[in-house]
C-alpha cells in the first residue's frame, strides 16, 4: 500500500469515527459549503497580505462539531499549496501559558536545519550563482573553486552577504541571526564552522537546556537564554528567516483550546487559575505584537464556550477580552473579522440542499455507493437543523452521524 492509500485509509477510520479526515484528497471529496470561505483567506490573506509582510491572527470558533478543525487542516493544505510553511499543534499536547513552549513547538515543526539550507540557496543567489549548479556532495566553495573564483576578495563578499541577512538585519534576534548566519555559513563551506559547532548552535536554537552559556561563547556568540519573554521576538525572527529562505510564510494553527477550562477530569493538561491568566496574558499580548512580525498567520481554534464562559473563559480576563469583544457585533459572517464564527458561518451556508449534498458525498467517500440506497430528503435536513440548534451542537456533526448511522444500517 503507497503512503498516498494509507493516509486515506487513516483518514476514512477518522471521518468514521467523527473526527476530520487530515488527507486532502479525501476533504476536497466530503467538503461543502467551506471552500468559499477558504479561497476567500486565501486570496487575501495567503496569496497577497502575509506574502507581502503581514501577520495575522484569527480566532475559529464555534459550537463542538461546527468544523472547526476541518477547517483548519484545509487552510493547512491551501497554505501549503501557495508555499507556506505550515504548523499544526494541540492545546491538549502543548502547555498554552509559557509561549516559550508554544515557539519551540513551531520551530521543531519548521525543522530549522532545513530552512538555513534553504537560507544558504538565497546566499548562492545573491552572490550572483545558481544554486543548483553545486555538484551533490560539495560545497559552494567548491564550486568557486572550480570556477577559479575562491579568492580572498569572494570570500569577503560572502561573508558581506551572510551579515547582510542575519548580523546586520534589525528584525532578526542578536544571537538567533548569528546562529543562523554561522550555520549557513559552514553550509556554504566559509565560514567552516569547528568539531562539534553546528550541534551546539542546533541544540541552542531549539531549546536544549544541556547547551551551555560557554559552549555558544567558544563559539564566539555570547547567548541570551530562550524565556516566555522574548519568545515572540525570536518567533518574528523565525518568520523573518522562513521568508528569506523562499517560503511564502509560516501558517501556525492551535486547535483544541478550551482545554483551558478543564471540563475532563482525566485530561492530563489541566490549568489551574494561575497557568489560564498567564495563558490569556500570553494571547493579549500576541495581538498586540502581531503587527510587528512579518509572514505570520496564526489561526486558534475552540469550541465557542471558551468566549460566553463568565468565570473561566475569555471574559474572566478583561485585558484580553476587551481586545476581541468588538468583533462580536455583526447578525451576518464576516469574512474580515478576526473571530471566525463557524456556527453563523453554517447558519449561512448549510442550506438543506447543501446538507443532502453533504450528506451524499460522505456516502460516496465512507463506502463508494451511490445517495440513491439510503437518501437524505429536505424534511430530513431540515429536522438535522433543528436538532443541532437545540443540542447546541454543529450542523457538520450533526450531518456526519445521521450519514454514518444510515451507512451502518444499511451495510
Amino acid at each position: 500500500m503507497t503512503m498516498e492509500n494509507e493516509n486515506r485509509e487513516q483518514s476514512l477510520l477518522s471521518l468514521q469515527s467523527g473526527k476530520a479526515p487530515e488527507s486532502n484528497s479525501v476533504l476536497q471529496e466530503i467538503t461543502v459549503g467551506l471552500d468559499s470561505l477558504t479561497e476567500f483567506l486565501t486570496k487575501h490573506y495567503l496569496k497577497t497580505y502575509i506574502p507581502e509582510g503581514g501577520s495575522k491572527i484569527k480566532f475559529v470558533t464555534g459550537n463542538p462539531g461546527s468544523g472547526k478543525t476541518h477547517f483548519t487542516l484545509w487552510m493547512r493544505h491551501e497554505a501549503e499549496e501557495c508555499g507556506f510553511l505550515t504548523v499544526i499543534l494541540s492545546a491538549k499536547e502543548v502547555w498554552m501559558h509559557d509561549f516559550r513552549e508554544i515557539y519551540l513547538q513551531i520551530l521543531r515543526q519548521c525543522d530549522i536545519a532545513h530552512i538555513v539550507e534553504e537560507c544558504a540557496k538565497t546566499a548562492v543567489r545573491r552572490m550572483g550563482h545558481d544554486p543548483a549548479a553545486i555538484p551533490e556532495g560539495k560545497k559552494y566553495v567548491d564550486l568557486l573553486s572550480e570556477m577559479g573564483e575562491n579568492d580572498a576578495i569572494t570570500r569577503n563578499a560572502l561573508r558581506q552577504v551572510l551579515r547582510e541577512m542575519f548580523v546586520r538585519n534589525p528584525l532578526l534576534d542578536n544571537t538567533f541571526a548569528a546562529c543562523c548566519s554561522m550555520l549557513t555559513g559552514d553550509i556554504l563551506g566559509h565560514p567552516v564552522l569547528e568539531s562539534g559547532g553546528r550541534e551546539i548552535l542546533l541544540g541552542w536554537l531549539n531549546g536544549d537546556k544541556t547547551i551551555k552559556a560557554a559552549q555558544m561563547r567558544s563559539l564566539g556568540i555570547n547567548p541570551t537564554p530562550i524565556t516566555k519573554y522574548n519568545a515572540r521576538h525570536l518567533l518574528r525572527s523565525l518568520g523573518e528567516v522562513i521568508h528569506m529562505g523562499g517560503y511564502q510564510g509560516l501558517l501556525v494553527s492551535i486547535d483544541d483550546m478550551e482545554i483551558l477550562l478543564n471540563h475532563g477530569s482525566a485530561d492530563a493538561m489541566r490549568y489551574t487559575k494561575t497557568r489560564r491568566e498567564d495563558t490569556y496574558e500570553s494571547i493579549r499580548q500576541l495581538i498586540d505584537d502581531i503587527d510587528s512580525m512579518h509572514y505570520v498567520f496564526f489561526l486558534l481554534s475552540f469550541d465557542r464556550e471558551l468566549m460566553d464562559d463568565e468565570n473561566l473563559g475569555m471574559k474572566s480576563y478583561q485585558a484580553l477580552w476587551l481586545r476581541v469583544q468588538n468583533e462580536i457585533v455583526s447578525t451576518r459572517f464576516n469574512r474580515f473579522a478576526d473571530i471566525i464564527d463557524m456556527d453563523r458561518y453554517g447558519d449561512e451556508m448549510y442550506t438543506p440542499e447543501a446538507l443532502c449534498q453533504m450528506s451524499e458525498k460522505l456516502v460516496q467517500a465512507l463506502s463508494g455507493e451511490d445517495q440513491e440506497k439510503f437518501p437524505l430528503n429536505i424534511e430530513n435536513a431540515e429536522n438535522i437543523r433543528e436538532r443541532a440548534v437545540y443540542g447546541r451542537l454543529g450542523l457538520p456533526y450533526m450531518m456526519n452521524r445521521m450519514t454514518l448511522e444510515g451507512v451502518r444500517e444499511n451495510g
